[in-house]
């Protein structure tokens, strides 16, 4: 088996090699178009999305990847490894898998985490209507995020400063008032939009479409950037109530933000609640699978890089292109001992959501 054949270079590659294992595999393919936005290279940009098992199953997983765009590697990966090897060939009855390929076309072309509209998609999943949750402790911080330049003394400044910050409130307080979300700064960091993005609406329809009537449902999100190298936490996410299925499923490794177990902070807008009101009939079991790359400090600095180019400097430059390669190597490691970790641990963790659907009356 050539797991590091499952993975690409490229969002274009990635989506080629997604579209190629459906053909193989006679499944029909969903091709939502991005029509805001255009890829690194100018090609158009999907959602894609394949269905495997009966129509009317009512029991549903959900396995999507690149919510985080450029995080798209890694999930993608294991999408297509499952395609190739024939891991979903036999599903147990009435279930269905739903595959959804680059949640963030955008991101993942670019090598972002953020879509089109700098707006991180796991802080958009709101009531908009209901007023936007506050982050005043990101307000503190952000003027410290984007210094006036990268390589000179407006960034030994900023970073001056945010050590001041970690060294006063420590390293989670810092990392929580970055990562939990804002809607005050739209040239921001994890910026969650003013409005229902284009995946916001598209992905909704999606489940709708697929898992509308389900009876239970269950999300597997591929992440990265978060914990030890190659580790795939499982983070709960979603009503607490169903935290205790989600053990039962997956064991007790399974962490919570809430609960204060998971290397990520307390977020709110995620994806799992677009995902959850679109099958409102059904028990819901998500998680986020979150694999490790490099230290955490490090993926926010690449990050804080990443927002400063694109608002202030100059992609072509060669340090625009030293802080592109920064961003992608925060996400995805290019090695053929992470992507196999990634690869056991993913297939692991799908059989194991599998049975647990199997389990449910």
């Amino acid at each position: 088996m050539n797991i590091p054949g499952f993975f690409s270079a490229t969002y274009a590659e990635a989506r080629t090699k997604f579209l190629e294992s459906c053909m193989d595999r006679g499944l029909k393919v969903e091709n939502h178009l991005n029509d805001r936005a255009k890829g690194a290279d100018g090609e158009d940009l999907y959602m894609d999305v394949a269905r495997i098992g009966p129509d009317n199953a009512s029991k549903v997983l959900i396995i999507s990847s690149a919510t985080h765009g450029g995080e798209g590697f890694c999930g993608s990966g294991v999408q297509v490894g499952m395609l190739e090897t024939g891991l979903l060939t036999d599903l147990p009855d009435d279930t269905a898998v739903i595959l959804i390929h680059a949640i963030n076309p955008y991101g993942f072309s670019h090598i972002r985490r953020v879509n089109e509209d700098n707006i991180d998609l796991n802080r958009n999943f709101l009531n908009f209507a209901d007023g936007l949750p506050e982050n005043p402790e990101y307000a503190e911080v952000h003027p410290n995020l984007v210094p006036d330049d990268w390589d000179g003394p407006a960034r030994a400044a900023a970073d001056a400063a945010i050590q001041d910050y970690i060294a006063e409130k420590g390293i989670g307080t810092y990392q929580a008032a970055v990562t939990g979300g804002q809607h005050i700064h739209a040239d921001g960091l994890f910026f969650g939009g003013f409005e229902p993005s284009w995946t916001n609406k598209t992905l909704r329809a999606v489940v709708k479409k697929h898992a509308g009537n389900a009876k239970h449902l269950a999300l597997l999100d591929f992440h990265t950037g978060l914990g030890p190298y190659g580790h795939g936490e499982l983070i709960y996410v979603g009503n607490p109530a169903g935290l205790p299925r989600a053990m039962n499923w997956y064991g007790d490794d399974v962490t919570s933000p809430e609960a204060g177990t998971s290397s990520s902070a307390v977020v709110r807008g995620t994806i799992d609640t677009g995902v959850c009101e679109s099958a409102p009939n059904a028990s819901h079991t998500c998680v986020a699978i979150e694999y490790g790359t490099i230290p955490v400090l490090e993926v926010l600095n690449a990050l804080r890089a990443d927002n400063w180019l694109y608002l202030k400097g100059d992609l072509e430059s060669e340090l625009g292109k030293s802080i592109k390669k920064q961003v992608r190597d925060a996400f995805y490691c290019d090695a053929d001992d992470w992507k196999k970790m990634i690869w056991e641990r993913g297939t692991s963790v799908v059989k194991m959501a599998l049975k647990g659907l199997e389990k449910e009356a």
